[in-house]
């Protein structure tokens, strides 16, 4: 068994170059005896909120957001008992999401110069920092915008940190009017509220998407479409059930036809359907997911940044991860899953570097992974021992100083969070080219314009050096043929998904 080495999808390094919502009040008098608690009520699956909202008032609870689409409440309580007092007719199940936030870890950024980014370049379909996006030729990004850069009626959600309205690559890229955030777990929709207030990841995440094509900075894969924000961070830095919740029926309910997920819900990064703690969160995204596919949403998500196998069993020895002291869980079977990435219809992407190769951090697995796409890799270079930032993946930043001052530019980051964007601006120019697709013939479009992969031979370790001590710490061994655990169906193709 394997290991998890415990890593979040945001940006293993970063240098800048630069509802359908019925909103409720259960109001019932309760005595501030513990804690104010945000809980997850699901009702019978087909059955109503009434009766569950009928005892959430009589257990002294609120409820601060209803979706009847998938039967499940959004409630806060100061009562300790709340758990036992709800149970009964109309409550199928109820967890607390006290404690299960995912850290989004962030790195460094610098600001280049707008002069730089603004530079002149001999060829006009060249933004100027192309020359930097190697990522962009690898997956024949040139080729298919010379025949569709994608269409202004497609809007991908980009569920994550937020984005900034004012980048000059991101300004006219934002469909404004379905952009939210959804941070505990109820929709606000005021620019403010989704743009990011403490990290660049989804602004990151939504140039690699749809950076505009206007003579500044970068381009993105799909400069045609349009992105939303669905900001599911919170200002610490974490996400937590609820928000990724409200941003799945967020996106179902607006009208689009992709989201991307570069995180994982649940500070332990499998989720465990066995385990009672965690149950009724995978219940009530897999709820969530399965609604959105039936509005036409197609969900993308990144693979993990921990280079284990998700088929297999493995030993967690490094969650939950918002805790000082690991909880070891050993034996965990494949009841245990990454969310969203391994929940049904999710298209699931891991990462390659430069050379078109497994990404050493990417996590993989036979039968989860669906497709792979350049997510960047700093390491092979030297096998490990330092960092080459350029061999990141180039996109759109956003900071903020001390003294509030915000800052746009562009920077480097890498993993899985990267690759992720890559899959759905292919699956967006796909979805341009090919008005009315439904969910799942988008996605298996997307894996059968995808270009194969071999296995490596033996085990594949391009980090060796990374950790004196340990120099077995990046193993893996690629299992299957045309279609296997380290790149799913291959590699996607922009031209591919268009021509």
């Amino acid at each position: 068994m394997k290991n998890l080495r415990r890593k979040t999808l945001a940006a293993a390094s970063a240098v800048t170059l630069g509802v359908g919502l019925a909103v409720t009040g259960g109001l019932a008098p309760a005595a501030a005896t513990g804690p104010d608690t945000t809980f997850l009520i699901l009702a019978p699956q087909g059955a109503t909120t009434d009766k569950a909202a009928a005892r959430v008032a009589s257990a002294n609870g609120t409820v601060v957001a209803t979706y009847d689409q998938i039967g499940v409440l959004v409630v806060r309580s100061t009562n300790p008992d709340f758990v036992t007092d709800v149970a009964g007719a109309g409550v199928e199940s109820v967890a607390s999401t006290a404690g299960l936030g995912t850290a989004l870890e962030e790195s460094e950024t610098v600001e280049v110069s707008t002069a730089e980014a603004a530079s002149s370049t001999a060829d006009p379909t060249m933004e100027p920092l192309f020359g930097q996006q190697w990522d962009m030729p690898m997956i024949d990004v040139p080729q298919a915008h010379a025949v569709n850069a994608g269409s202004a009626d497609v809007v991908v959600g980009v569920l994550d940190s937020g984005i900034s309205s004012s980048h000059p690559d991101l300004a006219t890229q934002i469909a404004k009017d379905k952009s939210a955030s959804c941070i505990g777990g109820v929709a606000d929709t005021n620019e403010a509220a989704w743009n990011p207030t403490t990290s660049d990841h989804g602004t990151h995440v939504a140039g690699t998407i749809a950076a505009a094509v206007n003579g500044v900075g970068v381009t993105g894969v799909a400069p045609g479409v349009k992105v939303a924000a669905v900001k599911v961070v919170n200002d610490d830095l974490f996400i937590y059930p609820e928000a990724a919740l409200c941003g799945f029926i967020w996106a179902a309910e607006h009208g689009m036809q992709l989201t991307n997920n570069s995180y994982f819900i649940d500070p332990w990064e499998l989720n465990c359907r066995n385990d009672a703690r965690q149950r009724p969160v995978w219940q009530a995204v897999q709820r969530a997911i399965r609604y959105s596919s039936s509005k036409g949403v197609l969900n993308v998500a990144s693979a993990g940044n921990s280079n284990f196998d998700l088929a297999h069993k493995i030993t967690d020895i490094h969650s939950p991860n918002n805790e000082p002291e690991p909880e070891i869980r050993e034996d965990l079977t494949n009841a245990c899953l990454d969310l969203p990435a391994e929940a049904p219809g999710v298209v699931t992407v891991s990462a390659v570097g430069p050379t078109g190769a497994k990404s050493y951090y990417s996590s993989y697995g036979q039968g989860v992974v669906d497709v792979t796409a350049p997510g960047g890799d700093t390491r092979y270079r030297t096998q490990g021992t330092a960092r080459t930032l350029s061999d990141g993946i180039l996109s759109t930043t956003w900071s903020k100083d001390s003294n509030g001052v915000v800052t746009n530019g562009w920077g480097f980051k890498q993993g899985t969070s990267m690759s992720g964007p890559h899959a759905t601006g292919v699956a967006a120019l796909a979805a341009s080219a090919h008005p009315g697709i439904t969910p799942g013939q988008l996605a298996a479009f997307l894996e059968g314009t995808a270009e194969a992969k071999s296995c490596p031979e033996g085990v594949y370790n391009p980090v060796p050096l990374i950790d004196p001590t340990d120099p077995n710490l990046y193993d893996a061994t690629c299992s299957g043929g045309a279609r296997n655990s380290f790149y799913g169906a291959g590699m996607v193709n922009a031209y591919n998904a268009v021509k």
